[in-house]
């Protein structure tokens, strides 16, 4: 269990403590979407994340900044760094300041739910420790929850606006759909939010529209228990963002193929009536299938169609455009955040490390970085340049630019 304590800025008494017993990502800045929401002027609306990293060695705490402002560990300004036991947090060098700490906890194993015809799962005797379905019937070993017809084998991940798991779904069979889904619900602390209940609906409301190959697929949304469910297709893959954190940097054939391919799928959504922005294209929502290395969009709970009023700023810094941080995005502002994908997929660093002065404005600067190719450095030149005018204006243009420097 993680526990983040806010100390008093000068006194470095306890002031609040969150505890995070099961969370493997913890999101930290001042928009009320994070898990530990700090109001200070200082602090970026999406200012740091803690990601549990799993090695050989066992799981590490990794701490990526995002903010502005920056983020320091024990008094060090740092960028992606391991988080020693007991460390001190501080965001912005004035601003809030958390201690780390990890406390061991004992998980008792999740009791099987009484075996009814409701519950609709075995308990044979053989099955190989940790197998989630029976050898001989093909039924749930153990069920923690019954959320309608849908059994919740395990938790798959925990962030600010809910908590995935893993679930089958006892009916899909009659409405030839796959049984096994992923089900995500939403944290009851951000019910309370008119804006959170707005992005989670407003997810399966676009997921339900369409169709695409490259798209999770839509199963249902549902009210149950005061809190609001989104089922979707499972997709067996690694995000981009943990794929370089556990794995290193890819090769520029790598990055390149996965970056056309998110292109596709990018011409699909900007050509719906009307065109749809997705607003948050970064490493941490492209998955890689693992059978075939197809590329999958994920998270549309901040699409919005082109032509509507401006609206709130969302997008994880470093990967959002100049306008769509004025809340004015359009289709060109997906593809800037390609170019900044592509810097940490190639780099292993986050695109902000490379944020430098290029005349009178600001740009990504990779003249530095001898194993990014000219041609390959142009095209990222162009597709983050900061006048929209100035970028690649469609996404198949942009995925020919791309295939060019193949």
């Amino acid at each position: 269990m993680v526990t983040l304590t806010l100390l008093h800025p000068q006194a470095s008494t306890p002031v609040q403590k969150w505890h995070f017993p099961i969370q493997s990502t913890i999101l930290i800045g001042r928009s009320p979407d994070n898990d530990v929401v700090l109001n200070d002027p200082l602090v970026s609306r999406h200012h740091l994340e803690l990601r549990v990293i799993t090695a050989k060695s066992g799981n590490r705490w990794q701490i990526v900044n995002q903010g502005s402002n920056g983020t320091y560990i024990n008094g060090v300004l740092v960028s992606r760094e391991w988080l020693p036991e007991n460390a001190l947090i501080r965001l912005a060098r004035e601003g809030p300041l958390l201690k780390f700490q990890i406390n061991p906890v004992s998980r008792p194993t999740p009791s099987p739910i009484p075996q009814t015809p409701e519950g609709n799962f075995c308990s044979h005797q053989g099955n190989p420790p940790g197998n989630l379905f029976c050898i001989h019937c093909g039924q749930p070993l153990v069920v923690q929850r019954l959320i309608r017809h849908y059994q919740v084998l395990r938790t798959l991940g925990q962030g600010g606006m809910g908590t995935t798991y893993l679930a089958w779904d006892k009916i899909a069979q009659i409405e030839v759909r796959p049984s096994l889904l992923v089900l995500k619900e939403m944290n009851s602390d951000m019910m309370q939010i008119p804006k959170a209940q707005e992005l989670f609906e407003r997810e399966a409301r676009t997921l339900k529209a369409l169709k695409h190959s490259g798209i999770p697929q839509y199963y249902d949304f549902f009210v149950e228990g005061g809190k609001k469910y989104l089922a979707m297709e499972l997709i067996h893959g690694q995000d981009l963002e943990q794929r370089v954190l556990t794995s290193g940097p890819v090769t520029p054939r790598e990055a390149i193929d996965w970056m056309i391919q998110t292109c596709y799928i990018l011409e699909y959504i900007h050509s719906c009536s009307p065109p749809l922005i997705h607003r948050d294209i970064k490493p941490a929502n492209l998955l890689l299938r693992h059978r075939d290395n197809q590329i999958f969009v994920l998270d549309f709970g901040a699409v919005k169609e082109i032509g509507t009023l401006p609206g709130t700023r969302i997008g994880a810094e470093g990967y959002s455009a100049p306008e769509q941080d004025r809340g004015i995005p359009v289709t060109q502002s997906d593809l800037y955040a390609i170019g900044p994908t592509l810097i940490f997929l190639l780099t292993g660093k986050p695109p902000l490390k490379f944020w430098n002065k290029r005349g009178s404005l600001y740009r990504f600067d990779l003249s530095g970085v001898s194993t990014i190719a000219p041609p390959l450095r142009q095209t990222i030149d162009r597709v983050c340049e900061p006048n929209v005018c100035d970028r690649y204006q469609t996404a198949k243009e942009l995925s020919h630019a791309l295939a060019a420097c193949l």
